[in-house]
């Protein structure tokens, strides 16, 4: 009785204090896909994420009815960093749906006009509005009835200390006319969100940021991989250090127990089977700011994580010493030389093997489709020199010259060919994610191999120059660069062998990967040259690549690629692909396969097409 009783209070308590408009509220997961096109047609940098915005701490005066229902303590704004556009998880600013949408889109014009730095927040805010709406004038009506709307929506001030009155006249007043306020009260708490405005970025105290020192970086990757996407939001997050206790007893009182959001230096013990992955995502969902310190003994951590590279007795064969490359470094927006490490092997322990007999009749089909990119051959007539003597040719030069004088020529026919002058280097992300489950009988690998079989059968049988080559990494000083048959080689059992043997690696460095396949390509000789690249996921690994760094690299990686006339395609089975490919390869440049289980029979069909133009 007592807790339903307590429901319901909580429930009325709640609905006096709120002054927000509920029933027009508008999600930002209903809104995010506008809000990207949005952003980045008009300017925005289409590498940042465009994601939902957790609540962050406001000091704003509150009313009595509010600090009983514990409102308006942490608020959604507005804001950018170089990582990623945050906005709002839900906007219920205005009485009218509509009105809730057309703020989402606004914001999302300002910030892609706004670098994220603020000078003075509001005299920026006001500048950045009049040049968004020079720009665009067409957004000048949505934007006056967006403003009056707001300052309509305002909280009476008229009983609040002269300072904080003077202060929301002000803000009223450049929301209704941008750039007329250069001076703003100072006052004690901030003023009443303007959600018109963007806000600075929130600031990430230093010592949350990783320290990717040799000690810790496996582990963090560990305990990174093992996270669930639960919503759009983020947290906020702080860093302290680990506390110096070793396991022993814990004493308290239980009226002195510490919430789930509160911060205890306990060594609490690394017991694996103490893991409960579902509980630990539902508390993470439910805190405003997560608390992580760094292990004082991660020895057995790091042991954990090296067992997963395979000894050298059961590794693959290295080629030589390994190659140095360069990355892109998007912060200093140069490339930083010799930075990787590639090392070129070859499959261990493959032998020769047929093609499998469930791939035997599509091979045949996909064959037969690419008789037509055969080459056309003919003897050429007359020639000075051949391969056989002409007899046409030389019984016509011996009766004319009977006849009369006759200038001599050629005797000889040489046999030719309308041969396709193309060279195709297709390159197979064989990263550990390729290890996960299709359905009960095949993993994304068994696709990978399969598709890379019948691509073979399909040139082979066609007369095309094509290599075959697989990646994965394990950070900057480890990227495997397989080979599985280069272009000198002839495609029999022993490359069927080879790709056959394949295993998921690692992680997914694709810039260093992208450059050495570049450099295999330009060797060549062909006038056209393709770089098929397939994929299931966007490139990462677990020192420093993740996120913006890796996106970057790569796409700097095809820019290069691009520019030595190489045509770079990538396929993949991503279905977040959308996110991220249009910027690395165009929107022209890449296809993703909603169904994987199809990608051995599409692969081929997509190299006709993209050869056959």
């Amino acid at each position: 009785m007592e807790e339903w009783v307590g429901g319901l209070w909580h429930k009325y308590i709640t609905r006096k204090a709120s002054t927000e408009f509920t029933d027009a509220a508008v999600q930002f997961s209903q809104v995010s896909h506008a809000i990207g096109l949005v952003y980045r047609a008009l300017g925005g940098e289409a590498v940042k994420r465009v994601e939902a915005a957790s609540d962050r701490d406001y000091i704003v005066r509150r009313s009595f009815l509010e600090k009983i229902a514990g409102e308006n303590q942490q608020i959604s704004l507005a804001w950018q960093d170089d990582e990623s556009l945050r906005l709002p998880e839900t906007l219920a600013v205005f009485p009218h749906a509509e009105l809730n949408h057309d703020l989402y889109i606004w914001l999302a014009v300002l910030a892609a006009q706004h670098d994220g730095k603020f000078r003075h927040w509001a005299i920026d805010n006001q500048q950045l509005v009049l040049d968004v709406l020079e720009r665009f004038p067409a957004l000048v009506p949505r934007y006056q009835r967006l403003a009056k709307a707001f300052v309509s929506s305002r909280a009476d001030h008229s009983k609040r200390p002269k300072a904080e009155q003077l202060m929301e006249q002000a803000i009223n007043q450049a929301i209704l006319s941008p750039g007329s306020v250069k001076e703003f009260p100072t006052v004690n708490y901030a003023p009443q969100a303007v959600y018109l405005w963007l806000y600075p970025s929130a600031h990430v105290d230093p010592q949350v940021l990783p320290e990717f020192d040799d000690s810790d970086e496996a582990l963090e990757a560990a305990e990174l991989s093992k996270a669930k996407k639960s919503d759009t939001s983020r947290k906020k997050a702080e860093r302290v250090d680990s506390g110096d206790e070793k396991d022993g007893m814990m004493i308290f009182r239980l009226e002195t127990m510490f919430s789930w959001s509160e911060f205890s230096k306990l060594d609490r013990g690394t017991d694996d089977s103490d893991d409960d992955d579902e509980d630990n995502q539902r508390i993470a969902e439910d805190l405003d700011k997560i608390t992580v310190a760094k292990q004082q003994s991660q020895k057995s951590a790091r042991i954990k994580i090296d067992m997963d590279l395979p000894s050298a007795s059961e590794d693959d064969l290295p080629l030589g010493d390994g190659i140095k490359l360069p990355e892109w470094n998007y912060k200093k927006q140069c490339l930083e030389a010799d930075r990787c490490l590639l090392q070129p092997m070859l499959p261990k322990d493959s032998i020769a093997q047929k093609l499998p007999l469930k791939l035997q009749r599509t091979a045949k089909v996909i064959q037969a489709q690419f008789e037509q990119l055969r080459s056309v051959r003919y003897w050429l007539k007359g020639e000075q020199q051949g391969e056989e003597l002409d007899l046409a040719a030389w019984l016509d030069f011996h009766i004319e010259s009977k006849i009369s004088p006759t200038k001599e020529k050629g005797h000889y026919r040489s046999f030719r060919g309308n041969n396709r002058d193309i060279s195709t280097l297709l390159l197979a992300d064989l990263s550990m994610s390729t290890d996960a489950y299709l359905d009960d009988n095949s993993r994304v690998i068994d696709v990978v191999q399969d598709s890379m079989l019948l691509f073979g059968e399909a040139l082979n049988s066609v007369g095309d120059s094509f290599a075959m080559y697989g990646f994965s990494s394990v950070k900057r000083t480890n990227v495997r660069f397989t080979l599985l048959k280069n272009f000198n080689e002839k495609y029999d059992d022993t490359i069927r062998g080879r790709v056959r043997s394949i295993r998921p690696g690692f992680y997914t460095r694709m810039g260093a990967a992208i450059r050495q396949a570049t450099k295999v390509l330009v060797e060549q000789r062909s006038t056209q040259k393709l770089l098929l690249i397939l994929t299931d996921g966007k490139p990462n690994d677990i020192d420093h690549y993740e996120g913006r760094f890796g996106i970057e690299d790569t796409h700097q990686a095809i820019k290069e690629a691009n520019k030595l006339g190489i045509k770079p395609f990538c396929i993949t089975i991503d279905q977040e692909a959308q996110s991220y490919l249009p910027y690395l390869f165009g929107s022209n440049g890449y296809t993703v396969i909603l169904r994987p289980d199809q990608l051995p029979v599409r692969l081929p069909q997509l190299y006709h097409q993209l050869t056959s133009q």
